[in-house]
C-alpha cells in the first residue's frame, strides 16, 4: 500500500513540476504548394514561437516572452508579437502536453513539435543589443529600455527580434542556423520578415566574448561593415 501511495505522489509531483526541456522544437505543416514551419526556441524561462514557409520563402509570424506552466497550460507574458496590430495580444496561453523530446500544443488545431538534436555552443543564450563598437564608455541599451533588439541562440539556431515592449511596435526579425567556433561566427538565413529574397544568404563574422559582452564584427546582409556589442541576458 505504501508503495502505490509513493508512486501516486511521485506522479502528481512530476505533473505539477513538469518542465520543458530547453532547445529547438519543430512542427512541419505540409500544404499543397508549400510547407509551413512552426518553430519553438525555449530555455528555462523564455520562449519564441515563429512560423514561416519554405519554397517559396515567406515569413508569417513570431511572438515571444517569459512563460510558465500551470496545470497543463502554457502561459506566455509576451514581450513582442508581430501580429499585435491585428490581434492585440500581450499574453497568450495554450493547453500543452509534454512527452520525451516532444511538445504537443492544442491551438486552433493540434500541433506536435519534435525536438531537434542538441548542438550546444559558446554563444548559446539570449543577448540584447547594447551599443555600436568599439566600447569607449558610451551609453548602452539594456534591460531597462523598452526598445530592444534581442538575439536568441540555441542548439545551432538563431533569431533576432527588434521590438518595443511598451507599445508592442514590431520592427522585424530574422533567423536560421549558425555556428560559432574559434572566433568565427557563421549564419544562414532561413526566414527574414523584411525581405524574403535574403533567405538562403550565408554571412560570416568574427566574434569575441569579453565578460558578459559579445563583440560581433563583419558585414551585414546589405554588405555594409558593422561592429556590434551584445550583452548577455540572464
Amino acid at each position: 500500500m505504501k508503495y502505490y501511495f509513493l508512486i501516486i505522489i511521485l506522479f502528481v509531483f512530476g505533473v505539477v513540476n513538469a518542465q520543458i526541456s530547453e532547445g529547438v522544437y519543430v512542427f512541419q505543416e505540409k500544404n499543397e504548394n508549400s510547407t509551413k514551419i512552426h518553430e519553438i526556441k525555449v530555455d528555462d524561462a523564455y520562449m519564441v514561437y515563429t512560423v514561416y514557409e519554405e519554397n517559396p520563402a515567406q515569413f508569417i509570424s513570431t511572438m515571444g516572452g517569459f512563460y510558465s506552466l500551470n496545470n497543463n497550460l502554457l502561459e506566455i507574458k509576451l514581450e513582442f508579437n508581430s501580429n499585435f496590430d491585428k490581434d492585440g495580444l500581450t499574453s497568450t496561453s495554450w493547453p500543452i502536453e509534454l512527452s520525451e523530446n516532444e511538445i504537443h500544443l492544442k491551438e486552433t488545431k493540434p500541433l506536435h513539435f519534435k525536438k531537434l538534436p542538441k548542438a550546444r555552443q559558446e554563444l548559446d543564450g539570449k543577448w540584447l543589443f547594447a551599443t555600436r563598437g568599439p566600447d569607449e564608455g558610451q551609453e548602452r541599451r539594456g534591460e531597462e529600455q523598452a526598445r530592444k533588439t534581442m538575439k536568441f541562440l540555441i542548439d545551432g539556431h538563431f533569431q533576432w527580434i527588434a521590438y518595443q515592449t511598451e507599445t508592442f511596435k514590431f520592427s522585424g526579425t530574422g533567423g536560421g542556423t549558425f555556428s560559432s567556433k574559434d572566433g568565427i561566427y557563421k549564419e544562414e538565413i532561413i526566414f527574414f520578415s523584411r525581405d524574403n529574397k535574403r533567405v538562403g544568404a550565408t554571412l560570416e563574422f568574427t566574434y569575441e566574448v569579453k565578460g558578459s559582452d559579445w563583440h560581433h564584427k563583419g558585414k551585414n546582409s546589405k554588405g555594409e561593415p558593422m561592429y556590434e556589442i551584445w550583452s548577455r541576458r540572464e
